[in-house]
């Protein structure tokens, strides 16, 4: 007979109705699912950052187009058209400047994005993030900003969607000072601005500043989709781990009980060890007195 029934047949494995294995058996049976479902999710997201990282490769590698090709007033920025390289004409309108707090630069210092209008020559007006400068002593107060260049001029970028909170997971929060605001939202820009404001903004790259303030914007880095995959392999073979540990356990439980049994077994036999002492000692000639 097989070692597995002969222990199955002693009844060995009945510990598995016990309560403390009736859980762990449950809880091995949902973590299984839930493994490959996390799984699943990494491979998900994977997908999602190769898709990204081939748009935004796509978008800096085209070549640059007017900004009125792709932007107009109430029109949101598409996914294929974020980072996409754009050009515009027109002038800076400095009376008009924001800034946009809690932004940091390459260095993870926080500080201010400086958020200008620019008039284009049919006079609608694109919102322009021409960079990163430093927060004063308060930050209340409207910083001190390096004015752009005077006169019409053409600028490059590259074209961004509108801010949100959900996307960007800052709050938008009321009553700031003056001149200040959390999000960049073209259609809050125009109420505020009394213009036919483009959708979305361009965060600027062309011409360079003098002294090199406001610094600008840093290239969108690439996001590691090959860490997704490593990590969706991993779950797969977490769930593919459980059953196999489950049954090392089960097995390992069941020969710990099984010995006493067999030795139990073994001593109640007849024909073991005590009988065949008595048979021995019973075939012993009694010793003559003396």
């Amino acid at each position: 007979m097989h070692p597995a029934a002969e222990l199955y047949g002693r009844g060995v494995y009945r510990f598995l109705l016990s309560r403390q294995w009736v859980i762990i058996t449950l809880v091995a049976l949902l973590l299984i699912p839930t493994m490959i479902r996390l799984g699943f999710w990494q491979m998900d997201r994977h997908d999602e950052r190769a898709a990204r990282n081939r748009l935004v490769a796509e978008a800096l590698a085209a070549d640059p187009v007017p900004v009125e090709r792709l932007a107009a007033p109430g029109q949101a920025v598409t996914r294929a058209e974020r980072y996409r390289t754009v050009t515009a004409e027109g002038h800076f309108d400095t009376d008009d400047e924001v800034v946009v707090r809690r932004r940091t630069n390459g260095d993870d210092e926080v500080g201010f994005h400086v958020l200008t209008p620019f008039v284009l020559d049919d006079g609608r007006v694109l919102l322009v993030n021409r960079g990163w400068i430093p927060g004063g002593p308060s930050q209340s107060a409207f910083p001190e900003v390096p004015a752009p260049p005077r006169g019409e001029i053409t600028i490059e970028g590259r074209l961004m969607p509108d801010e949100t909170t959900a996307a960007s997971g800052i709050k938008d929060l009321e009553g700031l000072p003056e001149r200040q605001i959390m999000l960049i939202d073209s259609e809050r820009e125009a109420e505020r601005l009394g213009a036919r404001v483009l959708g979305g903004y361009v965060a600027q790259t062309a011409p360079e500043p003098k002294d090199g303030t406001p610094q600008r914007l840093g290239n969108p880095g690439e996001e590691n989709a090959a860490l997704n995959y490593a990590y969706a392999v991993q779950w797969w073979l977490f769930a593919a781990a459980v059953p196999v540990g489950w049954v090392v356990l089960v097995r390992r439980e069941a020969r710990e009980r099984a010995r006493p049994a067999a030795r139990t077994t073994d001593a109640a036999e007849p024909g073991g060890a005590e009988s065949h002492g008595e048979a021995a000692g019973a075939g012993k000639p009694e010793s003559a007195g003396v």
